[in-house]
């Protein structure tokens, strides 16, 4: 049964009202900071995982635990350390003799582990090794966990949101291609400014302390999930998403930069989060239709960790917020 003008309208006034609800809460414990919080809520929204990058001290891991605050989910936090393994991740499997007077035949138990949660922190991603980074691969993708060839399905919503240092480099492991394309954005968190400065000192020296109250459930967030499916795409906006993912290829473009500089563009997954974060804005602005405008507003956090620079680029220094910018200048609205 097809949807009503006026059923989507009022069904984009509450994504809108809930939407707002969870900013304001938000508001109440982390400052400024809007297009990180929108861009994290966005991939909460799209079912997917958020990579946030910023020097120590700018409040990522405090921005991550109070939207799980906001929302009534299960939350856990994982700290990574270089001598962590992937069963501290994923959990093990112990023998269990039982508890208590009676006696009971001893048996292999599988004890959970920090993934089974709805909303997963991962802290300073990068410091663990690859072989405990990769233990996140399945879980990211298909929402889900083997171990000892059974397969645990998470319970959704489901959805890992990472941080990482961009200055360190001793004591750290970069996280490899395939999972950075796992993560439906990579979020730059910037320092913040002067006024800004000023209220994070009043808010966290004085003797007041404030915290989010949850202001989501499971229930409403899984329905306003579905309810980003549904937002049509015109066929010409979806080209057009097309064409930005072709132009990061450097054997499909004009753009000089991407010529000269990249090494490898972004995979599909570049152009499914270019669309479902479309739709996201376009909700977000009250609108049950997303159109160019939306693709090219998400399309630094959707493909800046997707576009991969070759030696050159990176000894000359180029960025990929750069090569982006390039691309969305060159491409033109409507196909030639």
């Amino acid at each position: 049964m097809s949807k009503t003008k006026e059923d989507a309208r009022s069904e984009v006034e509450a994504f809108q009202k809930d939407v707002g609800r969870l900013r304001e809460e938000v508001g109440k414990v982390i400052v400024g900071h809007r297009e990180v919080v929108d861009g994290v809520i966005t991939c909460m929204l799209a079912s997917s995982h958020a990579l946030l990058e910023g020097v120590p001290g700018l409040g990522k891991t405090m921005l991550v635990r109070t939207i799980a605050e906001a929302v009534s989910l299960q939350f856990s936090r994982i700290q990574f350390t270089p001598d962590m393994m992937p069963a501290d991740i994923l959990g093990t499997t112990v023998l269990d003799q039982g508890e208590g007077e009676g006696k009971r035949e001893a048996r292999l138990a599988f004890r959970k582990g920090p993934i089974f949660a709805n909303i997963v922190l991962a802290d300073e991603v990068n410091r663990a090794t690859p072989k405990t980074q990769s233990a996140l691969l399945e879980a990211m993708q298909e929402h889900r966990v083997t171990i000892a060839k059974t397969t645990h399905v998470l319970d959704e919503p489901f959805f890992v949101l990472a941080t990482q240092n961009p200055l360190e480099s001793e004591g750290t492991y970069p996280l490899p291609e395939a999972q950075l394309d796992r993560f439906f954005f990579k979020l730059h968190v910037p320092f913040p400014g002067r006024e800004e400065l000023t209220q994070i000192l009043d808010r966290t020296t004085g003797t007041e302390a404030t915290s989010a109250k949850p202001v989501l459930d499971r229930e409403r967030i899984i329905a306003m999930q579905g309810l980003v499916r549904e937002v049509p795409v015109a066929a010409h906006v979806k080209d057009y998403a097309v064409r930005i993912l072709l132009a990061t290829h450097p054997a499909s473009t004009t753009v000089d930069l991407v010529k000269r500089f990249v090494k490898f563009g972004a995979s599909p997954r570049g152009a499914q989060a270019l669309l479902l974060a479309a739709k996201i804005r376009a909700l977000f602005e009250g609108r049950f239709a997303a159109g160019i405008d939306d693709v090219r507003a998400v399309a630094l956090p959707a493909l800046r960790h997707r576009v991969l620079l070759n030696f050159e680029g990176e000894a000359e220094g180029v960025k990929t917020d750069e090569v982006v910018g390039a691309i969305l200048k060159a491409t033109a609205e409507t196909a030639v």
